[in-house]
């Protein structure tokens, strides 16, 4: 993985981390229905085995390779296999630091589905992975876990590698000049960036800067930096820290210029959204 690739990655998964745990693995026969889960995701991997996924009011995905099958946020659906046969998998919830506010999550599409051999690297990742999941090593559990975290991070480097988002935080970063400016944002998010700073960061003249930010992720730099610095205040409040530390910290000079640039992004103040949100 090349540099610019891990900086972008690693800006995000420091900031909001994404935890696994293992709740299947074997043989899926006939119907198998997933209700809405609870918050947080899924992610399955099928080892071998024909699988039908339905979707209430979409077209079914045909599975009929090795392949894997990520929810990031609930979402009902259907697997048809072989009654008899059925398909092998290994299935885990995912929990997205953060919760709804986690970007990650929120960059992502309903479901994504990948056969095995286009994610670049991972066969040996995989292969471990199975062999644990299908075995009876001791500790095996905890490594699967750790091993299909390995998997979601390769997962998002093929996505933003080969440029399959679509709009979104996640797509800028797929842009080769955008990238970098999103990059500088994530690490200093403390940093009073000016839009032609940002420009210049990524190469690119001010106008054109801007109407490129605007087109590919869906919004203008300013906003997705009040954007990125209100998801970062509420990692801290969730964390219990002081109002007074984390408006430093994020690039706001006291607590009254983030309450109001938290009231305007989300709709209450910062201490009404840690009320809120104080059992999640």
């Amino acid at each position: 993985m090349n540099e610019v690739c891990t900086n972008r990655l690693e800006a995000l998964l420091n900031h909001f981390p994404v935890r696994a745990r293992t709740f299947h693995s074997g043989a899926l026969c006939g119907i198998t229905d997933f209700a809405s889960p609870e918050p947080g995701g899924q992610l399955h991997l099928i080892k071998e085995g024909k699988l039908e996924v339905i979707h209430s009011g979409e077209a079914p995905i045909e599975v009929h390779e090795p392949s894997l099958l990520l929810y990031p946020r609930p979402m009902s659906r259907r697997f048809i296999s072989d009654a008899k046969s059925g398909a092998n998998m290994v299935c885990a919830e995912l929990q997205f630091d953060g919760g709804d506010a986690n970007p990650i999550a929120n960059a992502l599409p309903d479901v994504v589905c990948l056969p095995l051999s286009r994610i670049d690297g991972a066969s040996e990742v995989l292969a471990l992975l199975f062999n644990e999941a299908f075995g009876d090593h001791c500790g095996r559990h905890a490594l699967v876990d750790r091993l299909f975290e390995v998997v979601l991070i390769q997962v998002l480097r093929q996505m933003m590698e080969t440029e399959q988002i679509e709009g979104g935080m996640l797509a800028g970063l797929s842009h080769a000049k955008l990238r970098r400016s999103i990059v500088a944002m994530h690490e200093q998010p403390g940093q009073d960036w000016s839009l032609e700073d940002l420009a210049s960061i990524s190469g690119m003249s001010r106008s054109v800067f801007a109407g490129t930010f605007r087109s590919i992720v869906g919004c203008t730099p300013g906003a997705y930096l009040q954007g990125w610095r209100v998801r970062l205040a509420q990692q801290g409040l969730r964390q219990g820290r002081q109002l007074k530390m984390i408006a430093v910290e994020v690039g706001y000079g006291s607590e009254a210029a983030l309450s109001r640039a938290f009231k305007a992004h989300c709709g209450m103040a910062p201490r009404e959204w840690r009320q809120a949100h104080s059992g999640t």
